[in-house]
This record gives structure tokens, C-alpha cells and sequence, in this order.
């Protein structure tokens, strides 16, 4: 892979709506500097994107729900390797209505895991375009009208 070459990963933006009808979103602390992050991971042989990110959410935060096959969006950030190599990586990322999130799950013990507004959300990312998304959420119409969409189909 040239310096250029970017590869492809998923992430679920997994939400829910609390009592008050306020959507919130769900992060996970990165494994290696604690960083607030979406579940995210690489596409996987045999599996659609979105399912690829519906078992990342499971995996990485304990999420159940449904998971659009409508992505919302793509963001890009570096990702260090185990040979310590940086890797150029475009996320697509999957609205995913969280329906219940289990109390034992893969990576609970290397992740921790936050529900945020997306306004707070967007703060905490380093991910400029992620940033961006987050406070779409909330803002823009053409975005509530995908979650809600996916609300009912949920």
C-alpha cells in the first residue's frame, strides 16, 4: 500500500432517543490511548458492510439494535499499526438504533462505554469529518429524517 492508498473500514454510530425524545449517541474509548471513538473495525470476508459494523457494535460496546444498510457518511483518520506503520483509513459509517446493550460483552474489559448528545460527541472526537457528521445529527433536517426512518424501521 502506497502512503497515497487509503483502506477501507466500517463504524456504527449506534443512537437511541431517551425519555425525553433527545437522541443520544453511544462511543467506546479506543484500546490504546482511551480516546472516545465510534465501534468501528475492518470490513470482513463474506459479510455486508453494515453487518460488519453491527458486530463491531456488539463487540466493541455491547450494542444490540438495528443497523441501516444506508450509510451517513465517510470520515477518514491514521491508524497505527502493531509495527507502528501509519495506515491512511476512510470509515463509512452505519446509523444503527441501539435496542439494548448487554452487560457482558467482548471487549468490556479493554473499552469503556459513554451515551453523549451528539454536540458532546462531536467535541470529543479528534476526527474533524467525524466532528462534522456528529453535529449534522442534530442540525441538519435531511439527517433527522434518516433517523427517524430508521426509528420506524427499527
Amino acid at each position: 500500500m502506497s502512503a497515497r492508498d487509503t483502506a477501507d473500514q466500517i463504524a456504527a454510530l449506534p443512537v437511541y432517543w431517551d425519555a425525553r425524545g433527545k437522541l443520544r449517541v453511544l462511543m467506546v474509548t479506543s484500546r490504546d490511548r482511551g480516546r472516545w471513538v465510534m465501534p468501528k473495525g475492518w470490513l470482513m470476508d463474506g459479510k455486508k458492510p453494515w453487518c460488519a459494523a453491527e458486530i463491531e457494535a456488539m463487540e466493541e460496546a455491547g450494542a444490540v439494535g438495528f443497523v441501516s444498510d444506508q450509510p451517513i457518511g465517510h470520515y477518514h483518520y491514521d491508524k497505527r499499526m502493531d509495527d507502528r506503520t501509519i495506515v491512511r483509513c476512510r470509515v463509512t459509517l452505519y446509523p444503527m438504533v441501539v435496542e439494548k446493550l448487554k452487560r457482558r460483552w467482548k471487549e468490556r474489559k479493554e473499552r469503556k462505554r459513554h451515551w453523549f448528545s451528539p454536540q458532546k460527541a462531536a467535541k470529543l472526537v479528534e476526527e474533524k469529518e467525524l466532528s462534522r457528521l456528529l453535529k449534522d445529527l442534530a442540525g441538519k433536517p435531511e439527517m433527522s429524517a434518516v433517523f427517524e426512518k430508521l426509528r420506524k424501521a427499527a
